[in-house]
């Protein structure tokens, strides 16, 4: 039985509401992948079904002692992309949620945003968010982007507060407070994502973005800690109460999430934001619990 924070039982539980979906995993020959798919047939979730190649995804069930659960195979020829076949699955009909399993992550989102496949509109920016418990913190807290935008431009980084406030908002919290992270809290005409941070934060104010408290430039202590706040007099009542933080850089995201996960022994779960069907993302090394809660979230926002 997996355990996960107190925090996420009400998305759990809205997952649950909407009644199992069938959930295509694409790669399925991964362990913990394949340990949290099971816990949420379990919990009434998800209908699993598992693509890739039956002699890999057979030896892990065999191990793990699920072999005799109620799952769909669907075989891929090993020069395929499992990806886009459950993503043709989903377009035919045959499957509601798309959820990564054992595949590098260029290898899943090429068929993602490909335009040809349609998950995405026009004019949306597809968002990865990974929202973790972090021990100590009050509250859930967001990180965006961690996966897609290795640079985002300014307009970019607007997008991302957008589907990160949406995200939020479907989680319930009505007024995010998100930051916009830097290096340092003061803009500085050499440190382009300080510049850019103040100028998101100006047209936030002159129009808003979303519904959300928005705060940038911002450095990480300030935005963990109301203590760190007072010692460099840093006048800001969202201190140590921030919903989300959106990075400068894809190596930032990545740093905090991978940081948090493997030293803090933080739980939570990744989606992407901004595509027309619920996809859950999972990292191949994150655990059991982080899969079942992104597969859970993935179905939670959509309902």
């Amino acid at each position: 039985m997996l355990t996960y924070p107190e925090e996420f039982k009400r998305i759990v539980e809205k997952a649950k509401a909407a009644g199992p979906k069938r959930v295509a995993v694409a790669g399925a020959d991964n362990e913990n992948i394949l340990k949290g798919v099971f816990a949420a047939q379990e919990a009434g979730i998800a209908e699993p079904i598992l693509i890739g190649s039956f002699r890999k995804i057979k030896a892990i069930l065999d191990d793990l002692g699920l072999a005799d659960r109620s799952f769909d195979f669907q075989p891929v020829h090993a020069d395929a992309s499992p990806v886009q076949f459950a993503i043709e699955m989903i377009k035919a009909g045959g499957a509601d949620v798309l959820m990564r399993g054992n595949t590098q992550t260029r290898d899943f989102l090429l068929p993602v945003l490909n335009k040809t496949n349609h998950l995405v509109k026009e004019d949306q920016l597809i968002t990865h968010i990974v929202v973790l418990k972090v021990p100590g913190y009050e509250k859930p807290l967001a990180v965006s982007d961690c996966t897609l935008l290795v640079e985002p431009s300014l307009e970019q980084r607007e997008e991302v507060v957008r589907n990160m406030a949406w995200l939020l908002h479907r989680f319930g919290i009505a007024n995010p407070n998100i930051a916009l992270l830097a290096l340092v809290e003061k803009p500085s005409f050499h440190m382009r994502d300080t510049v850019e941070a103040q100028t998101i934060v100006l047209h936030h104010q002159e129009e808003p973005l979303a519904e959300c408290n928005l705060v940038g430039p911002i450095t990480y202590d300030l935005i963990m800690s109301k203590e760190a706040a007072r010692l460099k007099k840093f006048d800001c009542e969202y201190c140590g109460e921030f919903d989300g933080i959106v990075v400068p850089n894809l190596l930032s995201g990545n740093l905090i999430c991978k940081f948090l996960d493997t030293h803090m022994q933080a739980t939570g779960f990744g989606i992407l934001a901004g595509a027309n069907i619920p996809i859950a993302l999972s990292g191949r090394s994150e655990s059991a619990e982080h899969a079942f809660l992104s597969l859970a979230a993935s179905i939670a926002i959509f309902e």
